[in-house]
């Protein structure tokens, strides 16, 4: 074997060791301050958003009423909905939870996350993690690639019974609605990959009172607490 290629993988095994140790770092930095803080719903949606759009203002109205309702708010601390949902909870006065991570194409962090709320990450998997353990609910806005990765990435740990079920509500019928259309007839009719009661794993509705009223629908005899 090369020398330089042998003494490249040595330092590559070092050097990810190492890394072990930061990742431990963000777990226990994750568990000892999500631990602390109240219920929480988890708000998803595009970092793109304006805030013209309507989505904008629908996030924050779903995220006010989620106050209301006792809990606090999640998100991943960026732009568009992510700062939408950020911005009602605060000015409802509830807990406004920001899970960031540095990204090259997105703003700094947004304004409406509590100094005392925020946790940065520098590792996708640790921080969903954080999302997957403590959310007690997920509202999942439009988005993109991000918002996809993590709804269904809780959809199959609900799935195959990795946590427990908890609501995952699709807000958007118009923008969902071919994906849910995808899973139903490739995936489950044409390919049987899935099993219909797999689709009942989450709802879709267009409307902020629908997704309050599934919230207490689940939470009416439920007890809140981790997922796992």
């Amino acid at each position: 074997m090369n020398k330089n290629y042998a003494s490249g993988w040595n330092e590559l095994t070092t050097k990810n060791s190492w890394m072990l140790f930061k990742i431990m770092g963000e777990f226990v930095e994750g568990f000892e301050k999500m631990g602390h803080h109240k219920p929480c719903i988890s708000i998803f949606g595009s970092a793109r958003t304006p805030k013209i759009h309507p989505n904008y203002k629908l996030a924050s109205e779903i995220a006010q009423r989620i106050v209301d309702l006792g809990f606090g708010v999640i998100t991943g601390g960026g732009p568009g909905i992510m700062e939408a949902a950020n911005k009602g909870a605060q000015e409802a006065g509830g807990a406004s939870v920001g899970l960031t991570i540095d990204l090259p194409f997105e703003e700094n962090n947004n304004k409406y996350i509590d100094k005392d709320r925020m946790i940065n990450f520098d590792y996708f998997f640790v921080r969903k993690v954080m999302f997957v353990k403590y959310a007690q609910a997920f509202v999942v806005l439009p988005g993109g690639f991000g918002t996809l990765d993590e709804l269904m990435e809780a959809i199959t740990l609900i799935q195959t019974s990795k946590i427990k079920k908890i609501p995952i509500i699709l807000v958007g019928n118009s923008f969902w609605s071919g994906l849910i259309d995808w899973l139903k007839q490739t995936l489950l009719t044409q390919n049987n990959t899935i099993n219909e009661e797999d689709l009942d794993i989450f709802s879709c509705v267009d409307t902020a009172d629908e997704v309050i009223e599934l919230l207490k629908q689940y939470y009416s005899d439920t007890d809140t607490g981790p997922n796992f």
